[in-house]
């Protein structure tokens, strides 16, 4: 059985990623695969590549064929030449950081975003506060008017 390293195209019209298989040679290009030992992101920025340079090297040695690309990828994983991205941040944290640029000024303290649902909250508990304080101030006040009506 002819055997070759190969990229198989997935994703959107304009926007492919490949994966790298091992395949039988007459299997189209998109077919099933034997084994998928990397992957490959040309338009990222920089391009990720990510091959499992070990399984690369035991289907060379059992006589598999890269092609061209394949090839090329491979000597790039093998000389160290592959740049890496740094990690996106998250979200929470470019929006606190902006929050803090803008003016150091947050609803939500450490907590983080405000949603509607916790303003409405907020907004709640200094009615019900106030509600509390009103019944125990009417509390003893009817209690007294109860202990001058049970002495007469």
């Amino acid at each position: 059985m002819a055997v070759k390293i190969r990229l198989k195209r997935m994703g959107k019209i304009r926007a492919p990623f490949y994966r790298v298989v091992v395949m039988d040679s007459r299997t189209k290009r998109d077919g099933r695969a034997i084994e998928e030992i990397g992957k490959y992101h040309p338009t990222e920025q920089p391009s990720l590549i990510d091959i499992d340079i070990e399984r690369a090297h035991y289907w060379l040695s059992q006589g598999a064929q890269p092609t061209e690309a394949v090839a090329a990828l491979i000597k790039l994983v093998d000389e160290g030449k592959v740049e890496t991205k740094e990690a996106k941040a998250s979200k929470k944290d470019l929006y606190e950081a902006a929050v803090a640029a803008a003016g150091g000024k947050s609803d939500a303290g450490s907590d983080g975003a405000t949603t509607a649902r916790k303003k409405a909250a907020k907004k709640a508990e200094p009615k019900a506060d106030e509600a509390k304080a009103d019944e125990t101030a009417e509390a003893p006040a009817t209690e007294a008017t109860d202990a001058e009506k049970s002495e007469s």
